[in-house]
């Protein structure tokens, strides 16, 4: 089993690490996702490089392959802590890419929504739907943060088996996924737009809001471009 393991983790991380954003955009438009917008490969900065439709499919890609490691894990009757391990690998994967020299990855929401729900289906459909229901208020990005902050508490109540000793590494995992998930928003180069305000301010505004600034507007549309 620990053979089968260590070709599982390999194999979730070099799945994960399938820059589908990158892809799309280069073959639908003949152009680099990395010099638009956030300059992330992943699903929400298709947005940015268009077509936008292309978002769908990239996103349920991103799920789908975060899904797909832990349910072959949990196939072959891997334990609680080694199925968390490989769905971590994959989220690594996405986030740190070996076909693009382990920069520009995404995120990792989606492959990270993919991986919770394997876990745990009642987790999955709870992050989905609190984070969408921020959507009509244009703030989807302090739903995810508040999502991933409050993850790995409700992982303690609702994740599944309920046995503590398997409970336990679910949880541990959970808090990895959501540090991980907020280290890829906070440490990123400075924009132009943001390099006189305080370090501080800009920390909070990509913890809470993913962008330097407050102003949501004047950074869709001037500050994320890469030049």
């Amino acid at each position: 089993m620990t053979v089968w393991f260590v070709l599982l983790a390999i194999g979730a991380y070099l799945l994960g690490a399938v820059p589908a954003a990158y892809l799309v955009v280069k073959w639908s438009r003949g152009i680099d996702i990395r010099k638009f917008g956030t300059g992330k490969v992943g699903a929400a900065n298709v947005l940015s490089a268009g077509p936008k439709w292309l978002v769908v499919p990239v996103a349920l890609f991103d799920i789908g392959k975060g899904a797909l490691a832990v349910w072959i894990a949990q196939i072959i009757d891997l334990n609680a802590t080694q199925q968390v391990t490989v769905g971590l690998l994959a989220i690594v994967g996405h986030n740190w890419p070996i076909y693009l020299g382990f920069k520009s990855g995404g995120r990792g929401v989606f492959a990270s929504l993919g991986v919770i729900t394997m876990l745990s289906w009642k987790l999955g459909l709870i992050m989905l739907v609190f984070t969408y229901l921020w959507a009509p208020i244009k703030q989807v990005a302090l739903g995810v943060f508040l999502g991933l902050v409050a993850l790995p508490f409700l992982s303690w109540f609702l994740a599944q088996p309920l046995d503590v000793e398997e409970r336990l590494p679910i949880t541990c995992g959970f808090i990895v996924l959501s540090s991980m998930a907020l280290l890829k928003r906070v440490v990123a180069r400075r924009n132009e737009l943001s390099k006189n305000v305080p370090l501080g301010i800009v920390v909070i505004n990509r913890a809470l809001f993913d962008r330097d600034i407050a102003n949501r507007r004047l950074w869709i549309n001037k500050g994320t471009t890469k030049k």
